[in-house]
């Protein structure tokens, strides 16, 4: 018997390839299969199987393509219903992958579909459970991402139902392997590791601790910030079927002239900018919107581009495919091309330039106390703002700055100090804001981890968000 955990950190996204005797099966497969298909034929196996834990929101499926490349059938879970063909797996039912045998567990609460996998080994012993996103490190999936047209209340009471007779009845041995990590925007608080065991997970888990059900619904619903917006699109994306990613990737990676290039500029499409912040900032294409590659790229391009807009490409060269797959594990499938030799070739061939400011935190002390015009803009998460930030700043996180309207009450010849928590979110603010028309603003390097060293700037805390 062989696992292996194919973890991807911009998603903290866990896939599983497990293996028994020449037979494999993949869990939760991103769109981009080629790992997938390549890590079966050096083991010289082939896949039997794709299981799908439920409709995932936060990143498309390989589930279609992988079928399609290997002949596997796709296995959901009870109360699944999808455009293309699926096995519906009834709870309880079992599954043979060389010697050994997973079986369907139904564990409705995160979605009506959700079903994790309990891997019984060769000797006929409980050996492990995949989980999906009904129980991470420390957390369990949020119940307000279903398809349905139910509360997250009554989704919460299905989960403490399944986290009863479902989870809490494995033994303590059993290792737990979750669809993500840390950082995952599918839980509130997951822990810092990407595996656990049973036992770990009632000792620390709050979600598994003795209560009654109306003490976990409180749990589990309290807290709950708004989910990217993208996560719906994707959940359709999934239930419902999408392009094939080689027909995505041959048109995304289209090499684009200058001249090419600055046609569909002509026309309107989004500029998308992946390099380096730090690079960024020292010279753009006009109207450009930097996310960096460095950060967690797809999850903030998710959340801040259009799915029905078309966009052009600038990338560190060398860097075109794994920009165009990363933006294809969100659904985005309309980009037209890579601009050609990246900046320089737009730069060496005459084209306009943009740049943004970058200071010091310490240029930012000796700034506030001699300028009436002066508005730092923090755009961090609430939290994050409510655990700290400098004085009389304004809290607009990034994920609102797509609405023109968050800036509402920002004046014309206001002097903007942009800042985030280290430096890549401030500078997709300030591309955003640039594309607004917004350009009397400067990016302050380091964010709030350099400005909170600066004993010159006055900072506060805003106890009634933490509490």
């Amino acid at each position: 018997m062989y696992i292996e955990q194919l973890y991807t950190s911009c998603l903290s996204e866990a896939a599983y390839y497990i293996e028994s005797d020449g037979e494999a099966a993949i869990i939760d497969p991103l769109r981009d299969v080629e790992e997938y298909i390549n890590l079966a034929a050096e083991r010289k196996a082939s896949i039997k199987y794709i299981f799908e834990t439920h409709f995932h929101a936060d990143f498309v499926s390989g589930h279609i393509d992988l079928a399609k490349a290997t002949g596997a059938p796709i296995v959901f879970g009870p109360n699944t219903e999808t455009k293309f063909k699926v096995h519906v797996a009834k709870d309880g039912e079992t599954f043979n992958i060389g010697k050994i045998t997973i079986k369907a567990l139904h564990t409705p609460g995160h979605t009506l579909e959700s079903t994790c996998y309990l891997l019984i080994d060769e000797n006929g012993k409980e050996h492990a459970i995949f989980t999906g996103d009904t129980l991470f490190v420390g957390d369990v999936g949020r119940p307000d991402l279903s398809s349905g047209n139910l509360e997250k209340e009554e989704l919460a009471a299905m989960m403490y139902e399944s986290i009863q007779h479902k989870i809490k009845t494995l033994a303590d041995n059993i290792i737990v392997y979750p669809a993500h990590g840390p950082g995952s925007s599918c839980g509130k608080n997951l822990g810092p590791e990407t595996q656990s065991t049973i036992g770990s997970e009632k000792q620390s888990n709050y979600a598994l601790k003795e209560q009654t059900k109306e003490e976990f619904i409180k749990a589990v619903t309290e807290g709950l910030t708004d989910p990217p917006h993208y996560f719906p699109i994707n959940a359709k994306i999934n239930k419902e079927g999408y392009d094939s990613i080689d027909s995505v990737m041959e048109k995304g990676l289209t090499p684009l002239s200058f001249e090419a290039f600055k046609q569909k500029i002509d026309e309107d499409v989004i500029v998308l900018d992946t390099r380096q912040a730090d690079v960024f900032t020292q010279g753009f294409i006009p109207g450009s919107i930097s996310i960096g590659l460095e950060g967690r790229f797809a999850e903030w391009a998710g959340s801040l581009l259009p799915f029905d807009k078309p966009f052009i490409l600038v990338t560190e060269i060398g860097k075109e495919r794994e920009t165009v797959v990363r933006l294809a594990r969100v659904g985005f499938d309309k980009m037209e091309g890579c601009l050609e030799g990246s900046f320089e070739a737009w730069i060496a061939a005459g084209g306009e330039k943009d740049m943004i400011i970058d200071i010091e935190a310490d240029e930012l002390a000796m700034d506030i106390p001699f300028d009436e015009r002066l508005v730092v803009i923090d755009v961090r998460k609430e939290v994050e703002f409510a655990d700290g930030h400098v004085k009389d700043s304004v809290n607009i996180p990034l994920g609102n700055l797509k609405d023109p309207a968050s800036m509402a009450n920002i004046e014309d010849n206001d002097n903007l100090y942009i800042h985030c928590g280290g430096g890549y979110r401030s500078v997709i603010a300030s591309s955003l804001l640039k594309r607004q028309g917004i350009h009397n603003l400067r990016n302050v390097v380091g964010g709030w981890a350099k400005i909170k060293e600066v004993k010159e700037i006055e900072t506060e805390k805003d106890a009634s968000v933490l509490n």
